[in-house]
């Protein structure tokens, strides 16, 4: 069988080292982004699935280099509301463009995608699997508020079962020397096979159900939406949904340096009152989404 081009996928499709130059090219770009690196490219965005952030900052970041985008943000209006297959699609938008961008439902679906295309796929989060594009932007956000990436300690709140960006970053930061407290209810803590991962890379990681104590001593306070489109039984979201708001008072005693990031959108989790204060990142970390983003596709197609 032929090579494949190079998709990301999963954030372990890229090194230590691809990690650590496309976080370099993502600061050249926020240095000058506008750029005609991809002048006669056409990218493929297809979400099957509902998407603010990501699509309208990967089409941004298409755009601000010069580039074209074609797709389709709702399946409904495609072919796919009339049976057609993943592999079809993907083999049909293969033909008319360089890359392509998608989110989908169902693990392993982009995975599946990439296989079956001849122009690079990207990931853009598929069911409660993956998100490497967010896990980019988040070590992007990391670095540049802590001024490293090393030996920190990080909070992960909220939806660790199903929450993709968690998944995500906590792999990416283990090349890093991390350390984490995962605070969660009993139904939404992080997955056993993460944390052996961590267990296995020789990795501290602490399991909480209290947030206001455990946030006191970290670097990074990293908090999730519960998702509802996860729950089948909407009892069990119910149930669920709030049990960890951030609110101002609480920072009070966090150290200086805390930033606190957040992937969006943001229901109830974190209290408006928070918005105004310096340790409140996550609109910055979503406008830092354009610019490595603009890096992936930029390092992904080979493009200097």
């Amino acid at each position: 069988m032929k090579n494949r081009p190079k998709s990301l996928i999963s954030i372990n499709d890229f090194t230590k080292d691809e990690i650590l130059k496309v976080l370099e090219l993502t600061a050249k770009f926020e240095e000058n982004p506008d750029q005609n690196l991809l002048e006669g490219k056409v990218v493929g965005s297809i979400f099957f699935e509902p998407s603010t952030r990501t699509r309208l900052s990967f089409e941004t970041a298409v755009n601000r280099l010069k580039g074209r985008v074609i797709g389709f943000s709702e399946a409904s209006n495609t072919s796919v509301s009339k049976g057609e297959t993943l592999k079809d699609t993907t083999m049909m938008l293969a033909n008319y463009c360089d890359l392509i961008v998608m989110r989908h439902p169902l693990e392993g679906s982009v995975r599946y995608a990439s296989e079956v295309s001849k122009v690079p796929v990207i990931n853009a989060g598929d069911g409660s699997n993956q998100h490497p594009t967010q896990t980019m932007l988040d070590l992007y956000s990391i670095k540049k508020t802590q001024g490293t990436l090393n030996n920190l300690k990080i909070a992960m709140v909220g939806d660790l079962k199903y929450g993709r960006t968690v998944h995500s970053l906590l792999m990416a930061m283990s090349h890093f020397n991390t350390s984490f407290k995962f605070i969660a209810p009993p139904e939404l803590q992080m997955p056993d096979e993460y944390c052996m991962y961590l267990k296995n890379k020789g990795l501290n990681f602490e399991e909480h159900t209290d947030f206001a104590e455990n946030i006191k001593g970290v670097d990074i306070i990293y908090m999730t939406r519960v998702q509802r489109e996860r729950f089948s039984e909407p009892m069990e979201y119910e149930k669920v949904k709030n049990v960890y708001i951030l609110r101002n008072t609480m920072l009070n005693n966090t150290k200086p340096n805390v930033k606190i990031l957040h992937p969006l959108p943001r229901v109830s989790e974190i209290s408006t009152d928070v918005d105004n204060n310096p340790k409140a990142y996550y609109f910055d970390q979503a406008l830092n989404g354009v610019y490595t983003r603009m890096a992936v596709i930029c390092y992904i197609l080979g493009i200097k």
